[in-house]
């Protein structure tokens, strides 16, 4: 495995060196609930930010990539997704690929916009994801998740999942009455695992959780800006234990896009290339078959370590991290796998401090999914909009200072005991 992936990795790093790719341009709408606004208006709006950003108009796009999960399941609108997003804009006429990877749909979508330039098919593309998820129809809105693994046999999955923490003991009235997504058991049991694992708390988990409501406060686009202290989020309601309800994603309804060039093009198109950021690894991984417990060949650690030697980069070398925390636990598993703290040590770490912003390494100071929200075929794109804004030096209150280079990590779906795929990337100056 390990040979495999330095093979990988150096023919990809060739790639790189023949053919620089930037981020020249980057639009997000605010994350919500937005009852009047439709995955066109959603999709124009980050679309038209991203292009103004970038310096470019849409005729100048050579591809696009548009992202999208639910679309499908929520209205009906199970193909040409992005074509028709995308044609009152004025974007017509070029590769339009749809991306669907469950939550990692936009990261997904992100990277095939890189491979697209490095394959010399244009100067210039786009990658974009949008999802409209808030109904007035609990029951369609939360069955939106239900596909995200295996459907033939959904149920034993889900209790297979949700038993990876037996002999935790659930406290009573720690369980949610209300609907919630079925993807909350299944990190409950991520969670109940490293507890009994490595002894985290939840109280940990809970430092997680109002670190990003604090970072969030200071987001205009996010979806909740109230901080939080630990304490509240452990007396917040219950959803199932140890999660309450701040340390959970949101539905959320949103867009994201990026504009990303040829280091020839950018020279082709006359754009700035004082505020373009460098792609300096993308990587997309599935899952494999493993035990629970070995955390070490997880498919985000084995991600992680491609995308650092495509970098010619360590953990050591990041100034800040957006990850998936669609559940507080997910942050802590996350930090583990990218190489912040060793394994069992995300729980402590996150408890001192050592992520929030002024801290040895900030995660998620836009405020995460938990935070932030969680519009699942945009999340990707969020997250490299965030960390464009953190590199360019124009994020305002909850800047990182001195930050040189950054680390989005994304998954989506489950399959085994771990997400059907994620993507790393790694952006630097």
């Amino acid at each position: 495995m390990k040979s495999a992936n330095r093979s990988f990795a150096a023919t990809e790093q060739g790639d790189c060196k023949m053919q620089d790719i930037y981020v020249v341009g980057v639009g997000m709408t605010p994350f919500g609930k937005f009852r009047d606004k439709t995955i066109k208006d959603m999709t124009g709006e980050a679309v038209t930010a991203a292009l103004s950003d970038a310096g470019v108009t849409a005729d100048r796009i050579d591809g696009a990539f548009f992202s999208n999960a639910v679309q499908g399941h929520m209205e009906g609108q199970h193909m040409i997704r992005g074509e028709i997003a995308l044609r009152e804009m004025g974007i017509q006429g070029i590769p339009v690929v749809n991306v669907e990877n469950a939550c990692a749909s936009a990261s997904t979508g992100f990277k095939l916009a890189v491979d697209f330039l490095k394959a010399g098919n244009g100067d210039c593309c786009l990658a974009v994801g949008a999802e409209k998820m808030y109904s007035d129809d609990r029951a369609l809105m939360f069955s939106a998740f239900d596909s995200g693994w295996d459907v033939s046999n959904g149920e034993e999955v889900a209790r297979r999942l949700a038993d990876l923490g037996a002999g935790v003991e659930e406290p009573q009235g720690s369980k949610s009455p209300k609907p919630y997504s079925v993807f909350m058991d299944v990190y409950a049991g991520f969670a109940r695992l490293h507890m009994k694992t490595f002894g985290t708390t939840q109280e940990q988990f809970a430092a997680v959780s109002a670190k990003n409501h604090a970072h969030s406060a200071h987001n205009p686009l996010a979806q909740y800006r109230d901080a939080m202290t630990v304490e509240q989020v452990l007396h917040a309601p219950p959803i199932t234990y140890p999660l309450t309800l701040p340390m959970c994603a949101p539905i959320s309804d949103g867009a994201a896009a990026a504009v990303l060039c040829t280091g020839e093009g950018l020279k082709r198109l006359g754009l700035d290339s004082s505020r373009a950021i460098k792609v300096k690894a993308a990587i997309l991984r599935s899952g494999t078959d493993r035990p629970p417990e070995d955390y070490k060949n997880h498919l985000t650690r084995l991600a992680a370590l491609q995308a650092y030697e495509q970098a010619g980069l360590g953990p050591e070398d990041m100034s800040i991290a957006e990850v998936h925390d669609a559940t507080a636990v997910g942050e802590v598993i996350q930090i583990e796998n990218l190489g912040f703290v060793p394994f069992g040590e995300g729980g402590p770490a996150s408890l001192r401090g050592e992520t929030k912003i002024g801290g040895r390494i900030p995660v998620n100071p836009s405020g995460g999914l938990e935070s932030k929200g969680h519009p699942v075929g945009a999340t990707g794109i969020g997250q490299v909009f965030e960390l464009v804004t953190q590199l360019r030096g124009e994020a305002g209150a909850r800047q990182v200072e001195g930050a040189k280079n950054a680390i989005a990590e994304n998954g989506g779906g489950l399959h085994g005991v771990e997400e059907a795929a994620a993507c790393v990337t790694i952006l630097g100056r």
